[in-house]
């Protein structure tokens, strides 16, 4: 297991500054230390995955992601962000439990498996991009690997989640939305007011009413976060812009949930900004979500949203050391011990794993 090199990789991950779209650092720090264990990794862009020895196209294949881009660190820190510490059995340093103790613990389980005899295969990838969504991480990595004929069958994502196993997340989809009206004289009552007409149409999504919704997931929440319109008092707004956050559930694909919202309004136009956030929902039936339970794991629906979202034709796990709670915080750290007990558990979790 050797908690310490794990516990080192960490500390010069921290030590190398890697905010997204800025991981070149880091990606050459994995680089390295997997080319060093003989693990012959690959890299395409700041995305370095390596495959399991004698890896063939007839097992089923499953993915070990985590990233190792961070957020910037917060105003608040008290810290160097970027000088790891450890104190009273904790490492501190930005990315230290979101997400470089998942990816460290990840590598070093598939160092410790990638040699044996297992019924599958193993595909580590530790990615860039994560935090932003950005369009060099996952979003370019999984069309790398189609190019490459690598089939994913399964994932294990790490991220903090307390080695508890999030078997869903939800979606995501912004809209901008466009109500027109028609310019006058307030004094006169002139025009068509775009507000009034904008705040008809907001009703009818804030009451507006899915026709099913998921099991897992519940309802799709649609929330107004923005609006603005009119640029003086006497004059009748010719146009109100305005915001909709939602998140999507498995029940609709992002798609259909726009077209739905976009048959309930009366005269604004609405325009996703993305529809590729999608919600992600593992099968309790699922080998993964089972070696979890019989490894007294509980599950649960997470709060927050991970490349799970982008990962649309493979079932995923989301399960990791830390807490989410200390994510993008000020003075972010992982406990020694949640390292040491993450290692364990991913590699009991892979080698109880039943597929087929």
């Amino acid at each position: 297991m050797n908690p310490p090199e794990v516990i080192g990789l960490l500390s010069k991950m921290i030590a190398t500054p890697s905010l997204s779209r800025q991981e070149e650092g880091t990606a050459q720090l994995i680089f390295d230390y997997l080319s060093e264990a003989g693990a012959a990794p690959r890299r395409f862009r700041n995305n370095v995955y390596a495959l399991s020895e004698n890896f063939a196209s007839s097992r089923p294949t499953i993915l070990l992601n985590s990233h190792h881009d961070t957020v910037k660190p917060a105003a608040s820190y008290t810290r160097d962000p970027f000088a790891p510490t450890i104190e009273d059995g904790r490492l501190y340093g930005l990315g230290s439990n979101d997400a470089g103790a998942s990816a460290v613990c990840l590598i070093r389980t598939f160092l410790d498996l990638r040699t044996s005899s297992l019924p599958f295969n193993l595909l580590l990838a530790i990615t860039a991009e994560e935090e932003v969504g950005g369009e060099n991480g996952m979003r370019a990595f999984l069309p790398h690997l189609a190019e490459e004929g690598i089939k994913i069958d399964c994932a294990i994502v790490g991220e903090p989640t307390g080695m508890q196993a999030a078997v869903a997340e939800r979606g995501l989809v912004v809209l901008d939305c466009l109500t027109p009206g028609v310019t006058g004289h307030a004094a006169r009552g002139e025009g068509i007011n775009a507000i009034y007409r904008a705040m008809a149409d907001i009703e009818s999504l804030r009451d507006f009413k899915f026709p099913r919704q998921s099991e897992i997931l519940g309802p799709v929440s649609v929330n107004i976060t923005q609006i603005n319109a009119g640029w003086q008092h006497n004059a009748i707004p010719d146009e109100c812009k305005w915001v909709v956050d939602i998140r999507t559930t498995d029940a609709f694909s992002n798609e259909e949930t726009v077209n739905l919202l976009r048959d309930a309004v009366k005269w604004t136009t609405l325009t996703p900004r993305s529809t590729r956030v999608r919600a992600s929902v593992i099968a309790e039936s699922h080998p993964l979500v089972k070696s979890a339970l019989a490894l007294g794991c509980q599950t649960f629906v997470s709060p927050t949203t991970s490349d799970m979202s982008l990962m649309y034709d493979f079932p995923s796990l989301k399960i990791g050391p830390g807490q989410s709670s200390r994510s993008h915080s000020a003075d972010e750290f992982i406990l020694i011990s949640e390292i040491e007990e993450a290692i364990v558990l991913y590699r009991r979790l892979i080698e109880s794993l039943k597929l087929g």
